[in-house]
């Protein structure tokens, strides 16, 4: 079927099968030679070709089943020659067709580069949420919009298993890749390591969310949802045999395909998690292999190019001794380091004793890790701290003021509202701020009260609806908080030690009963 692909005339087989191919997408079924020729022009072949070369072109790609001889009997002929010539044309078979999408295919694969794209994700979610909404609606046009959006869906699946596919292999030979520029091979890891981390996040979240949009699918009957997009995809008749049972084992098979990513019946691991773990394996592999560049950038030579070096020197050598020479030079082979040490008794061990027969004597694991033994000196004194201890409780009592300060500039003597706080400084303004949000995340009691206290339990924040439609502004150096003008009542028994700073309600009492009721 490819075998056109190869030999001397691989160029001109494949361009005239693309322009059969162009020709196809232009509903033009079968060509004559004349046809063949402009057609030829169209998708880029302007060499010159002739007709002795292109008769040969065509009558060996029909021996190779790729094309078929047709008669054109429509035409009305003047001339025996322009019967020659206009009344065999060719078309595509099968096996052509076959071969020129292989061909094409390739190409796209080659220059195509994988990707992990969220996007799709959320698509597959989307259209499944969308079958789900339709499989409960019985007119007939529903059927359509299933056939559609279950294709949609499949494309979607199709597109992430062939884009995953093709960017793991990618990211495997990018780990595997030597030889290349430095700069070029450091930033393109670089790159890489950020794209993953970003496609990571939340995409257990995204994982979820398909393979419960799965189950939502399934729960309305997947053979019914089938039957009614094989009615929807309203297929032609086929002499000899019904298309509908395969269309339908295709849609099954695919949906497994579909299960097996997101939501498995034997409760294996999803493949969506598996991906997970390729993608952080692939961040730590891609990070180490940036720290080796990053240490070999900072060494002046590596260790390779050294050895190298070194061999050139010995290859150049002129003879044994400068080989030894140059050995002790490079390795730096002599003499231990404690050969200076002595005995305790240097008259136990005279100088004249073996050195496999004297005592051993006690080396200082210092001398192994650096070089040098211990030396004994003076005890180095102890620092006076006092200083430090108390810059130390100074900060700490300051900090405790600050807060006090900031607990007395948020108390209330009973209810009042939000907007009568009106300027306040950034750090009681945090404070303020940390209180109504522990107060929105509490759930309201029977009265409608929201309830919260600080993580020591010594300030206490009670949230009250608001009466009306009022806005409250809050202003601090920082900028502006707008929100619904609530009424609030904050305390704080046993904060500071001289009692607060009360701030006056500016609601009168019936406004709080009737907010609380």
């Amino acid at each position: 079927m490819f075998r056109f692909t190869t030999g001397e005339k691989a160029d001109v087989y494949g361009a005239v099968l693309d322009a059969f191919g162009a020709a196809g997408e232009n509903l033009e079924t079968a060509l004559g030679a004349d046809a063949v020729r402009e057609r030829l022009r169209t998708v880029g072949w302007l060499a010159a070709i002739e007709d002795g070369d292109l008769h040969e072109t065509l009558k060996r790609l029909v021996h190779w089943g790729l094309l078929d001889v047709v008669q054109n009997h429509a035409e009305n002929y003047r001339t025996a020659e322009e019967y020659e010539r206009r009344n065999v044309q060719y078309s595509l078979t099968r096996r052509g067709e076959a071969a020129l999408a292989g061909v094409r295919h390739a190409l796209d694969v080659l220059a195509s580069t994988g990707a992990l794209q969220t996007a799709v994700l959320e698509a597959i979610a989307d259209r499944l949420d969308e079958l789900a909404l339709l499989a409960a609606e019985t007119a007939p046009s529903a059927d359509r919009r299933i056939f559609s959006t279950l294709r949609e869906l499949e494309g979607h699946l199709e597109a992430l298993v062939e884009n995953t596919k093709a960017f793991n292999g990618e990211l495997q030979r990018l780990l595997r890749a030597e030889g290349a520029d430095v700069e070029v091979f450091r930033e393109v890891k670089a790159a890489t390591v950020a794209y993953l981390q970003e496609f990571l996040v939340n995409l257990d979240r995204r994982g979820r969310a398909v393979g419960e949009a799965v189950a939502r699918v399934e729960e309305r009957g997947m053979a019914r949802l089938w039957e009614r997009a094989l009615r929807g995809a309203e297929l032609p008749p086929v002499a000899g045999q019904d298309a509908g049972p395969a269309w339908l084992e295709s849609r099954r098979a695919r949906w497994a395909g579909l299960r097996v990513w997101f939501l498995p019946d034997d409760g294996a691991r999803p493949r969506i998690d598996e991906l997970h773990a390729i993608a952080r394996r692939a961040i730590v592999s891609l990070l180490q292999v940036l720290e080796r560049i990053n240490e070999a950038r900072r060494r002046s030579s590596s260790a390779v190019q050294d050895f190298r070096e070194l061999a050139c020197w010995f290859a150049a050598a002129p003879g044994e001794e400068d080989l030894h020479r140059l050995w002790s030079t490079a390795f730096g082979l002599g003499s231990a380091r404690h050969a200076h040490l002595a005995h305790e008794d240097p008259e136990l061990a005279p100088s004249s004793l073996s050195w496999t027969e004297a005592p051993p004597v006690q080396v200082s694991a210092l001398l192994r890790t650096s070089g040098k033994t211990e030396r004994f000196a003076r005890t180095a004194k102890v620092r006076d701290v006092k200083a430090i201890r108390a810059e130390r409780a100074a900060r700490a009592r300051r900090e405790r003021e600050e807060l006090a300060r900031a607990w007395q500039d948020v108390a209330t003597e009973g209810r009042v509202r939000l907007s009568s706080f009106g300027e306040l400084a950034p750090a009681v303004f945090e404070r303020l701020l940390d209180l109504l949000g522990r107060a929105l995340s509490a759930r309201p009691d029977a009265t409608g009260l929201r309830r919260a206290t600080t993580g020591d339990g010594r300030v206490e924040i009670v949230l009250a609806p608001p009466p009306d439609d009022r806005i409250a502004v809050l202003r601090t150096a920082q900028g502006e908080l707008s929100g619904p003008d609530y009424l609030v009542s904050v305390s704080a028994p046993g904060a500071w030690a001289d009692g607060p700073t009360s701030r006056a309600t500016d609601e009168p009492a019936t406004a709080g009963r009737e907010a609380t009721g």
